[in-house]
């Protein structure tokens, strides 16, 4: 739920700053890219932190080496994250970001089913990490498609 609400609070606070005179971030779109990097710097952080053996431990048993896609996959949203800011690269980037979500999540999907843990808690039940990874996405490709 965190990214969740890093992605909304993230886009609200920096619609509010846009409001307030901010130019660059005057505008739905670019407070949603706003939005998206804060979620993706914290989903990327987790990779390498307290919750990385969690992280390794979802990745399905069918992939090699799953410490390296841990790996592969937090760089890829640390980066994507930092080229959302940018706009000359926030449309590519936040599809491939979206492309990325939709790599990983098989390993969600592998998580639920093998009623693994994050953090200790049950990780997210497979109806709800759905919808959010609906959300998710369409907020990449609104980013995309936008603006």
């Amino acid at each position: 739920m965190a990214p969740l609400i890093a992605l909304l609070a993230g886009t609200a606070l920096a619609r509010i700053a846009g409001l307030l005179g901010v130019d660059a971030l005057d505008g739905w779109h670019p407070a949603l890219r706003v939005g998206l990097a804060l979620m993706f710097v914290l989903t990327g952080v987790a990779h390498f932190a307290s919750r990385r053996d969690d992280l390794i431990a979802m990745v399905p048993p069918s992939l090699p080496r799953p410490a390296l896609l841990v790996t592969v996959t937090g760089v890829l949203e640390l980066a994507g994250a930092l080229a959302l800011l940018f706009p000359a690269t926030a449309r590519p980037a936040a599809a491939g970001l979206a492309l990325l979500m939709l790599a990983m999540f098989p390993a969600n999907v592998s998580a639920a089913r093998r009623r693994l843990t994050l953090a200790g808690r049950p990780v997210t039940p497979l109806g709800v990490r759905t919808v959010l990874q609906v959300v998710f996405v369409a907020a990449a490709l609104a980013v995309t498609l936008g603006g």
